[in-house]
């Protein structure tokens, strides 16, 4: 399982989509998510404050676009989706701070 961080405005303007998009896809070509054990160093380096976060529990296996590991700048290994990731992978949407 892996995990992506969006606000709730940015998940509500696709809700109807069969695929996720976001802005890092098309500026760094590819889509940041996580493992479960990374969602809170992430929440603090890069969401600090943000209070309309939904975290996505994503299957990998059943992903249509390439997924990679790749190092981060602390040679911490992230899973970076290669294209748009289809609504089928996705298991789950909660509030940030909310079990599922």
């Amino acid at each position: 399982m892996i995990y992506h961080l969006i606000s709730e405005a940015a998940w509500n303007k696709q809700i109807h989509e069969r695929v996720l998009k976001v802005p890092s896809l098309e500026v760094e070509g590819f889509i940041h998510c996580c493992t479960q054990q990374q969602i809170e160093g992430v929440l603090s380096r890069y969401f600090k404050g943000q209070t309309d976060l939904l975290v996505l529990a994503i299957d990998e296996h059943k992903l249509e676009a390439e997924l990679r590991l790749e190092k981060s700048t602390n040679d911490e290994l992230f899973p970076h989706v290669y294209g748009a990731i289809n609504k089928g992978a996705i298991l789950s949407v909660n509030r940030v701070g909310k079990q599922n």
